[in-house]
């Protein structure tokens, strides 16, 4: 038997990369079914390691830990993850936090194009208890993810989940619209680690990764409700792009940062109309 500091400090060596010993508490706080709180105030534990080498064994051939533990926490939400969907991250929460800040009045009725795991939309109805909304994807295998994540977080009454590509084909109209596209360039380096587990399709965009939001720009003045708000996230040095874009379709666009100061995402709104001479 071996005690907890022993096995965390042999995983942490055997992972290596930025997080080893974090990526290590989290492995064994899901092995032992515990929060990582839990595992560090009682250090003296003893454990059975066959089981916890596993898992970091899947670790060091670069498999991510979401995806080992089948779980992320995003929003204050533990949600699903499967190879079908994008991993959330953090950075995304930028959307939801300026949705919550440039939204003038309660949204009622919410879009997520694009849904993955249905991150975006489930932490949007999270924080308005009123609200209801519905998630749209291409791809039937993240839908099911977002369908699973929406009962486990006790949302599934107020979230619908819709196979489709972007906004085509929907009739209705919406007071806040989310998304985070494809948004990388083709030839753009990325990780072994990301090129080999997520999924391209929610990653790539053709030759500037600007190819989606060419697509869903025109459709969301057709969505909108007046005085609405459309949130999308965006590569760090797009924002010039968007907001050119933005202003085509008749959109007054902001960009707002994520915690590490970069261009995290552009909020969109329709811009009045001029009077009548």
């Amino acid at each position: 038997m071996t005690r907890i500091l022993e096995a965390l400090g042999a995983a942490a060596a055997r992972i290596g990369g930025d997080t080893p010993r974090l990526d290590a508490e989290v492995l064994l706080a899901h092995h032992l079914g515990c929060t990582r709180g839990d595992l560090l105030l009682n250090p003296e534990r003893s454990i059975d390691t066959q089981a916890y080498e596993l898992l970091v064994d899947r670790r060091t051939t670069g498999e991510p830990i979401a995806h080992i533990t089948g779980s992320r926490e995003f929003w204050s939400l533990s949600l699903k993850v499967t190879p079908d969907v994008l991993i959330p991250r953090p950075d995304t929460e930028t959307l939801v936090d300026v949705a919550l800040k440039l939204c003038a009045s309660p949204p009622a009725r919410i879009l997520d194009l694009g849904t993955g795991s249905g991150a975006l939309l489930l932490a949007a109805l999270s924080e308005w208890p009123s609200a209801t909304g519905l998630g749209v994807d291409a791809s039937p295998g993240a839908l099911a993810v977002a369908q699973a994540n929406a009962r486990t977080t006790g949302l599934a009454q107020r979230a619908e989940f819709r196979l489709g590509n972007w906004g085509e084909r929907l009739t209705e109209n919406f007071d806040l619209i989310l998304s985070n596209p494809p948004y990388i360039a083709d030839d753009e380096p990325l990780s072994d680690e990301i090129l080999t587990y997520e999924p391209p399709s929610a990653l790539f965009a053709g030759a500037e990764g600007l190819d989606d939001y060419r697509r869903i720009l025109p459709q969301l003045p057709g969505l909108l409700n007046p005085g609405g708000l459309a949130v999308l996230e965006i590569g760090h040095t797009q924002g010039p792009a968007l907001l050119a874009m933005a202003a085509a379709h008749g959109f007054t666009a902001s960009l707002h940062p994520d915690l590490a100061g970069r261009d995290r995402c552009v909020a969109l709104q329709l811009a009045p109309l001029e009077p009548a001479a």
